[in-house]
């Protein structure tokens, strides 16, 4: 994979003038951006994944669900159904995607909703009788038909946009020089520990803008493994299987590696769709741990359930008042 990426280095080009043209005739007015005159929070990323999206969507519905009533609108990425849908009992991984799936089964007073077309998807939810008076766009930055009012860009500590360049031979989706439209940026997995010194080492890195705030999160790993079944003490564990289908699975076995624990690595592509030779060959494998993304396409495995579990995450940020602060002001 990587040989074919260096190969493919000749396209890089093309493919920065094609994404450059076509953020400067948004940018002058040429093609133009709708705008709803409502609060829309776009959280995203100028790379491919990896970033941590999920976590900061549920760390802003966290914030505003007991003061306004939410929306999420995602793609529903490898989902089996088509157009808008409307997350309802029905609803699985299948049919609205794994992450937005995750929204609906830990938030069950916010409106979870999929679709491609993010203008018909927004216009789909202010039809509603009961329509939302904040929507929060998963992974949108790119998708310029709609001007949010807040642009939220997420960058990993370990692959910042800045030491990258675009698709094919890159990770980058657009040049960097579209994170000059985020109102906020975000590096995303940082060590606990960042000194303030290296945090102005790579704000001059990305040269954040005056008008751009810079915070930066780390993730905060639950100390039991959860499932239906219960929970697991992560100190009483004896050796299971870890499988994950995400971008970059080096924090959470770096992770666990931390706390000692013994366990075989099984990775999969990210929003991998595992098939019925994958579940059967894990059924042998004992107990399995996984993230909440991967156990909610997991979970509906009968032969799995009973020895699968996941680690519950959460995202810390600094200066957290101080960002919750600008999206409560925006969204008031």
């Amino acid at each position: 994979m990587k040989f074919i990426r260096i190969i493919l280095f000749p396209i890089v080009p093309i493919y920065y003038l094609v994404t450059w043209i076509r953020n400067w005739l948004y940018d002058k007015g040429i093609i133009s951006s709708k705008f709803y005159d409502i609060p829309i929070i776009c959280v995203g990323n100028l790379s491919t994944g990896g970033t941590g999206k999920t976590p900061v969507i549920e760390y802003l519905i966290r914030l505003l669900k007991d003061r306004k009533s939410v929306a999420t609108l995602s793609r529903g990425y490898k989902r089996i159904t088509d157009g808008f849908v409307l997350a309802n009992g029905d609803a699985n991984a299948d049919t609205i995607g794994d992450e937005p799936f995750q929204f609906f089964r830990k938030f069950k007073d916010i409106q979870v909703a999929v679709d491609g077309n993010r203008q018909n998807g927004i216009e789909q939810l202010l039809s509603l009788e009961n329509k939302p008076e904040v929507i929060l766009l998963d992974d949108a930055y790119q998708h310029r038909k709609v001007r949010a009012g807040l642009n939220i860009l997420l960058t990993a500590y370990y692959n910042l946009y800045s030491n990258d360049i675009v698709l094919p031979t890159g990770n980058l989706r657009e040049p960097r020089s579209g994170a000059k439209r985020a109102d906020i940026i975000i590096i995303t997995k940082c060590p606990g520990n960042i000194s303030e010194t290296e945090k102005e080492k790579i704000a001059s890195k990305l040269k954040v803008r005056p008008k751009q705030k810079l915070f930066f999160s780390h993730i905060d790993y639950a100390k039991d493994f959860v499932s239906k079944q219960g929970k697991l003490a992560l100190h009483t564990l004896p050796k299971f299987t870890l499988v994950t289908g995400i971008a970059n699975a080096k924090p959470l076995t770096e992770f666990l590696e931390s706390k000692q624990l013994k366990f075989n690595h099984i990775e999969y592509p990210d929003h991998y769709s595992f098939k019925p030779n994958d579940i059967e060959m894990l059924s042998k494998k004992g107990l399995i741990i996984t993230t909440e993304k991967d156990y909610v396409r997991l979970s509906n495995n009968e032969i799995l359930e009973p020895n699968l579990y996941y680690l519950p995450i959460k995202v810390v940020l600094d200066k957290s008042d101080d960002f919750d602060d600008i999206i409560r002001k925006y969204v008031d």
